[in-house]
């Protein structure tokens, strides 16, 4: 089984006893954090949606660390001007412990849909309706000759 979950802005596939690595969450190491998953897979079944919302990706922060440096160069031909910068993003690497699922509703079949949608249109109060006017006839014009 596995899913996909949205943290940092950025969508990741997990699946249980894996490491994922992420944009930095503010958790102690060793805490457990809920992930909201997108779409879970197993198997055959595929959730997606109001579903798969109904799933929880359990986690445990492993460790917080930066990542690789990024180099910034900006350069100006002709001009002498040069700079350097570099940047490392914090990042948590996250131990993937447990992908659950809550059992969806059963789906309602299309004959207890007719007997509702019946049953709905008789308590409804029935709408006035008027009638459509008719176009106006269109009016003919004679030219007279000279």
């Amino acid at each position: 089984m596995y899913a996909v979950v949205k943290t940092g802005g950025k969508q990741l596939v997990v699946e249980k006893d894996a490491v994922a690595v992420v944009e930095k969450i503010d958790a102690p190491v060793g805490e457990s954090v809920t992930l909201p998953a997108l779409m879970v897979v197993d198997g055959d079944t595929v959730l997606v949606g109001s579903d798969a919302a109904k799933a929880r990706v359990s986690a445990t922060v492993v460790e917080h660390f930066l990542g690789e440096k990024q180099i910034v160069f900006k350069f100006k031909r002709r001009k002498g001007y040069k700079r350097t910068k570099g940047h490392r993003q914090p990042q948590t690497a996250l131990l993937i412990t447990d992908v659950s699922v809550e059992a969806p509703k059963k789906r309602a079949t299309k004959k207890s849909e007719a007997r509702d949608a019946e049953g709905a249109a008789e308590a409804s109060p029935k709408k006035r309706t008027t009638k459509k006017s008719e176009p106006a006839a269109e009016a003919t014009v004679e030219v007279a000759e000279e």
